[in-house]
């Protein structure tokens, strides 16, 4: 595993130096987070205690990983600035599990308590009859007191769905 510096820069606001690197790893795997800070810590000059990684990526079919790294001036400044996942990311925090329901006092034995009846159930009430269910329709009318003329009659009835097309008819 080969480590190259691309890019370092000071950050006196946040007490720390900024670098870019990228990790040649011919024959071997993508490698661990840990062991690229060790071999950081080791480049820089610091301890590893000091050195969070941010970001690091391989691309497919590539033998290089690049990242972004942090290497702060005391151990404290970085785990006051960094964020709490990247601290647990790099092994500087231990991950905090999710608050786990109390343990509530044991319910006395099933023996104890008494089961409550059922209500039964109140009766459905007969529903009324509709009332155009009741009615007899209304007998058909002769074809000679029909509303519609006999011409209309035979007319084809308007779509009800409109004709999907050109939005503007054509014009001649």
């Amino acid at each position: 595993m080969e480590i190259r510096i691309l890019e370092e820069r000071t950050n006196p606001l946040l007490k720390r130096h900024e670098l870019r690197f990228e990790v040649a790893h011919a024959t071997a795997a993508t490698p661990t987070r840990d062991s690229v800070r060790t071999e950081l810590a080791k480049a820089v000059n610091a301890p590893k205690d000091r050195v969070v990684i941010e970001r690091m990526g391989s691309r497919f079919g590539t033998a290089v990983t690049r990242g972004e790294a942090n290497v702060y001036d005391s151990a404290d400044a970085a785990k006051s600035i960094t964020r709490a996942h990247i601290l647990v990311r790099n092994g500087l925090k231990e991950k905090e599990a999710k608050a786990a329901p109390t343990a509530q006092a044991p319910s006395p034995p099933a023996e104890a308590q008494k089961p409550e009846a059922p209500a039964p159930a109140p009766e459905p009430a007969a529903p009324a009859p509709h009332p155009a269910k009741t009615a007899p329709p209304p007998p058909p009318l002769p074809a000679s007191e029909h509303p519609t003329p006999p011409a209309e009659a035979n007319a084809a009835p308007p779509s009800e769905t409109p004709k999907r097309g050109k939005a503007h008819p054509k014009k001649e």
